[in-house]
């Protein structure tokens, strides 16, 4: 019972991270938003690093995690993006289809057979995605245009197709490269905070020449944490995305890995609920009964 209130907990953690950067993204712009929280992150997980064993850890895994932590860092700010844009109860949802695409990649390029568990995962996920995002039954099409209609949408889209490469390289770094999940936290949060800085640095140089730029330098940071109170909503964010994840590794080592992530899945309900009532989102009960289906599918392909 312990691996479920553990995992229950770190659901809870999920959403309510996902609820307050929706807050903090009312005033931040997404680069910047995850520029602070990245370095955040790497401070709060120094402690992960005393517990590592480094001698088995080599190059070659440390270069494909590097690989790995790209595809995050873009699925990340794809994601901010489309949440600072969109409604919460609009655009978390969408996240929870990633067990679909990863269980129809490995159909397509793998040759996996799909299950009778996930063939009736992903028709509930596409039926929660069709309720989620439809106008009215008479339009069919619109949810399926709305993708590419939609700029915030092909955001969502990008982000589905990252994750899914990065929970594939999850899997080989895990299983393959011996990587732990405490090492693999630690390094991929220094490999996060690093390209962030890459990033927003080459945009500082991008738009050095625009005579809007509020910033004296490439290198000036000081307007980043000027709004003390903003600074302290992000570092909140921080220490509940490094609770969530390691409850989620701390509940994955008491029991079931599925299970666990099963349990898990259900933090896009409870931000889907909470978030939606807190931001006034609209039809917010036909949301409701989206995600649910959505929450299910995700639950039966988990189960294999």
């Amino acid at each position: 019972m312990l691996w479920f209130i553990t995992a229950l907990l770190s659901s809870f953690l999920s959403a309510s991270s996902a609820i307050v950067q929706k807050k903090v993204l009312f005033k931040r712009e997404p680069l910047e938003f995850s520029f602070i929280l990245a370095l955040f992150n790497l401070v709060f997980s120094i402690p992960f690093f005393f517990f590592i064993d480094f001698s088995v850890i080599n190059s070659f895994s440390l270069f494909v995690l590097l690989i790995k932590s790209l595809i995050g860092v873009f699925a990340f700010l794809s994601v901010m993006t489309a949440l600072k844009n969109l409604q919460i109860s609009s655009a978390l949802p969408l996240l929870a289809l990633t067990p679909g695409f990863v269980a129809l990649f490995a159909y397509v390029f793998l040759g996996e057979a799909l299950s009778l568990f996930e063939v009736t995962g992903l028709v509930l996920l596409t039926v929660g995605t069709y309720i989620l995002e439809s106008k009215n039954l008479k339009e069919f099409i619109y949810p399926f245009a709305l993708f590419l209609r939609s700029k915030y949408h092909r955001y969502i889209l990008a982000a589905l197709l990252l994750f899914t490469a990065s929970s594939i390289l999850d899997k080989l770094l895990l299983v393959k490269l011996s990587f732990t999940p405490i090492s693999l936290t630690a390094f991929q949060h220094l490999y996060f905070a690093f390209i962030f800085l890459i990033i927003f640095l080459a945009v500082r140089i991008f738009r050095k020449s625009n005579s809007e730029n509020k910033y004296k330098s490439v290198l000036d940071f000081a307007p980043l944490f000027k709004n003390k109170s903003d600074f302290g909503w992000i570092m909140l964010i921080s220490l509940m995305t490094i609770g969530y994840r390691f409850t989620q590794v701390a509940a994955i080592s008491m029991g079931s890995v599925a299970l666990t992530l099963a349990v898990k899945r259900t933090s896009v309900l409870w931000a889907t609920i909470i978030g939606g009532k807190i931001f006034e989102d609209t039809n917010l009960l036909k949301k409701t009964v989206a995600v649910i289906f959505i929450v299910i599918g995700a639950i039966l392909i988990f189960q294999e």
